[in-house]
């Protein structure tokens, strides 16, 4: 384990249960590839520690959502294939093509500009084309897609090597969205093929269609949430077992205060005490990444191996916990995500109670907070 910083204040990424994921979602995608999403800093876990460990577990390659994500991961000597899954601006394209990464296009601007970018630079820039089946975020809409595919085509300094979609309610078993995207898709690389354009990679399943195993003709299985071991889905934790939780997030007690019935806590003193208990305080708050209304919606706290209200507004730096008439001294190690003794805090439980989910829960564990790897092979 490495320790960058003293501070009363931490997250844990254990690199071993990172291992452990990956080789069970390698294996739940049979013949196809696993490419990690380590985008928005690997959702908190740090990008370049989880693509290390994800590649070396398994992955063939990465998916991020930015140039500057993808340049970062080349900065660090990663040379496996890297998608960046959404248009960037004209500015960046030469950025990614000298780093070598698969741009996701869709536009026939930007494919024009992102041709000529490469042109100029004697490059040949690999593309995926990505499609709009129903999600209607970004991508082509089906009935352009063949003129799309054609555009790149014929491109000399373009080579088409990709093109799928993305599930817009794959999370939700019952919905009805995600066999319609897969039909509509279908179609589409059957006319791509019929074409002579289908190019290497023809993917679909992200975390949730892995889970569920819903499109065996994946040819990549971009897997984000699930290799963090968090259930994409309040549905899917049935089928999430056995993958487990990366992050955790702790604390140190900072101070402790017995307080009288009928005491107010923190900012507008919204939150009174029934009857005296001891308070405690730990230094974490919103600007690191806790939301601030937790303690309205019921969250909770590890401390001492037992469940401790947020009681008052979770503050800018710091939060109060109710202890009750526990014993409790400052240097206490807390527990925000995570296990402690026999109790567990999940993201997704966090997420429950705000009405999110739990990928917003750990992508909100901010920079400022110090990273511990926990790596048993170091």
């Amino acid at each position: 384990m490495t320790n960058t910083s003293d501070r009363w204040a931490w997250a844990e990424i254990d690199l071993d249960v990172l291992r452990n994921n990956v080789a069970v979602l390698v294996k739940q995608a049979g013949q196809a590839e696993l490419w990690a999403t380590v985008k928005a800093n690997g959702y908190g876990h740090g990008a370049v520690e989880v693509a290390r460990t994800a590649l070396a577990s398994g992955a063939r390659g990465l998916c991020v959502a930015l140039a500057d994500e993808a340049h970062e991961l080349r900065v660090a000597k990663i040379d496996s294939p890297i998608l960046v899954v959404s248009e960037q601006p004209a500015s960046q394209h030469e950025q990614m093509l000298r780093d070598d990464v698969a741009a996701t296009l869709y536009n026939e601007s930007t494919i024009a500009s992102y041709g000529a970018t490469a042109a100029r630079l004697n490059l040949v820039g690999r593309v995926h084309l990505k499609i709009d089946t129903g999600m209607h975020r970004v991508g082509v809409p089906v009935e352009n897609a063949l003129a799309r595919a054609q555009q790149i085509s014929n491109l000399p300094s373009l080579k088409l090597d990709g093109v799928y979609t993305h599930f817009a309610a794959a999370d939700l078993p019952e919905h009805a969205q995600t066999d319609i995207q897969i039909k509509k898709f279908r179609e589409l690389i059957k006319l791509l093929d019929e074409n002579s354009l289908r190019p290497k990679f023809v993917h679909t399943a992200n975390s949730s269609g892995a889970l569920r195993g819903l499109d065996t003709t994946t040819d990549i299985v971009r897997v984000g949430i699930a290799i963090y071991g968090i259930a994409p889905s309040n549905e899917l934790e049935s089928l999430s077992t056995k993958i487990k939780p990366v992050m955790s997030l702790h604390a140190r007690v900072s101070h402790v205060q017995r307080l009288a019935a009928g005491e107010g806590v923190s900012y507008g003193l919204r939150h009174k005490l029934e009857q005296a208990a001891t308070i405690a305080t730990l230094p974490l708050g919103y600007a690191d990444g806790v939301p601030r209304r937790l303690w309205s919606v019921g969250g909770d706290v590890l401390l001492n191996g037992r469940r401790c209200k947020i009681i008052g507004v979770v503050t800018m730096d710091q939060l109060m916990v109710n202890c009750g008439d526990s014993q409790v001294k400052i240097g206490d190690a807390a527990v925000l995500l995570g296990t402690q003794g026999n109790e567990s805090i999940t993201a997704n439980e966090i997420a429950t109670k705000l009405d999110t989910i739990g990928y917003e829960i750990v992508c909100g564990v901010n920079s400022r907070v110090p990273r511990r790897y926990i790596d048993s092979r170091k």
